[in-house]
């Protein structure tokens, strides 16, 4: 670690703090950095929004591409102050930064009552056995989307 990635790491707690200061949501915090230099950042606004994912990376991520004007953070670097959970992880892949850094982890989370085993444990189970049903219907007429996608010569590939 550097003395600029203990900054960002600082900002990213910081900004946890202030969302609990603010009554924002749960104590998370993050900053995404590009070429050194803070591109987006958020903190947890869960509660103060109403919207479950607006999660610390969530929030960030938003900013970021907004503020890159681009769905991917190619060459960013991802400063958190927890190790993110399964829903931010997922995002946080799919907009392919460089790196993540997190302060506290999963288990130090669980301990003050934020604990995603059971997303973790839910992801490994067989579709049909997992505690919110699943079903699948109308796969054929998804399908014809998915085609037309696949055969569409305009669009932008992610």
């Amino acid at each position: 670690m550097t003395g600029q990635d203990e900054k960002f790491m600082r900002r990213a707690i910081e900004l946890a703090q202030k969302g609990i200061d603010n009554n924002d949501g749960g104590p998370f915090g993050c900053v995404i950095v590009r070429n050194g230099e803070i591109v987006g950042e958020g903190n947890n606004k869960v509660t103060s929004t109403n919207d479950p994912t607006a999660h610390a990376e969530m929030v960030a991520i938003r900013n970021a591409c907004k503020n890159l004007q681009t769905f991917q953070l190619d060459g960013c670097v991802i400063y958190t102050s927890c190790e993110p959970c399964p829903m931010c992880l997922g995002a946080i892949y799919w907009a392919r930064p460089d790196r993540i850094f997190y302060a506290c982890n999963k288990s130090d989370a669980a301990k003050i009552d934020f604990d995603d085993q059971f997303i973790y444990e839910e992801i490994e189970r067989p579709i049909e056995e997992r505690h919110i049903k699943t079903l699948s219907f109308l796969r054929e007429e998804g399908l014809k989307v998915f085609e037309n996608w696949a055969n569409k010569s305009d669009k932008t590939e992610y």
